[in-house]
């Protein structure tokens, strides 16, 4: 194969690329290295990634003109579009580059996967898409009407816009409803590297919903595998889709989302607990309430996930987290 990653100095699509390039298919790495975190944390991934099968490209998703002739030169097979303006916090305070990025940059590859014959579009969605939704596991077959941040309504209107094209151009897309993911090579702004950062520098750690928060933790080597197997698997019509009791997941044509998660949910006072064991310091909580756009719970049904390609996460956050220390302490010499 010859794949588009979009994002691909990002934290899912670094390992993403390094998987696929271990396994000789050939990556193209778009990513604009913007500054929502450290920038250098983005190059030392790509320089991990340097080597014959990975070139890197620096275009902004949402810049039509460069994105089509992108599309043009490579001839790529298969796309898995990760690029995205990330955080359900940070929406709040700068909506307009989640509608730049999110939706008209994903408008950009739709089109170049129309118009050079993709075989496959793979894209990242998130958990954030059930917003209101409290029956757990939450379940990919009902809908996701309520989101509660606007990162989850674009996520949601990625969905749709892939349906959208898989409609329209006979276009296979299957979105993928990624669990908190975390592990080495995380993000600076995600709870495992803060909290892990402030209690090693015995500082506090800000816990919201007063440590009730609950997760369906997913570790970054299980992700990469579901999304390496979903890509495989080219989304088809499904024959007994039903428009009278339409199924919101699948469709009379080649649409597919997946849940991939670690189908376990886990206490966030559990999860500092572990982070405390590896690191051998305990935490100094500050306590805080619920932030606007967060939701309280998730946990992830991923049967669909394993009837269809054989794969169900199942890395224990006791070996997650600890892998994720390990890498930290040697990255930032701690």
């Amino acid at each position: 194969m010859k794949i588009l990653v979009t994002g691909a100095a990002g934290f899912i699509g670094f390992h993403l690329s390094r998987r696929l390039t271990e396994e000789g298919h050939e990556v193209v790495g778009l990513d604009n290295l913007n500054d929502y975190y450290d920038v250098n944390l983005k190059k030392a991934r790509l320089k991990v990634l340097e080597g014959n099968l990975f070139k890197h490209v620096n275009i902004n998703l949402e810049d039509a003109g460069p994105m089509a002739e992108l599309f043009k030169a490579e001839k790529f097979t298969h796309v898995v579009n990760l690029a995205a303006q990330a955080g359900v916090r940070y929406s709040i305070e700068n909506p307009r580059s989640y509608v730049d990025s999110n939706v008209v940059g994903f408008l950009n590859v739709l089109e170049g996967c129309r118009h050079n014959g993709v075989e496959h579009l793979a894209y990242a969605s998130s958990s954030s898409v059930y917003g209101m939704n409290t029956r757990m596991p939450l379940n990919p077959h009902e809908g996701v009407d309520h989101p509660m941040s606007l990162y989850a309504a674009t996520k949601k209107a990625n969905e749709m816009m892939a349906h959208s094209y898989s409609n329209l151009y006979n276009l296979p897309t299957t979105g993928l409803r990624f669990f908190t993911v975390y592990g080495p090579w995380g993000r600076p702004d995600m709870a495992l590297f803060l909290f892990t950062k402030n209690i090693i520098e015995e500082k506090p750690i800000n816990v919201f919903n007063y440590g009730k928060m609950r997760r369906d933790f997913t570790y970054i080597d299980d992700i990469v595998e579901g999304v390496v197997r979903v890509l495989k698997r080219t989304a088809v019509p499904n024959p007994d889709w039903d428009g009278d009791n339409p199924d919101p997941c699948t469709s009379s044509v080649p649409y597919q989302i997946y849940n991939i998660g670690n189908n376990k949910v886990v206490e966030l006072s559990r999860y500092i607990e572990v982070i405390e064991e590896v690191v051998g310091k305990k935490a100094i909580y500050n306590y805080m309430p619920m932030q606007a756009g967060d939701v309280p719970a998730t946990e992830a049904d991923v049967s669909d996930l394993q009837n269809d390609v054989g794969f169900k996460p199942d890395t224990s956050i006791e070996d997650g987290i600890r892998k994720f220390i390990e890498w930290y302490k040697e990255y930032y010499g701690k």
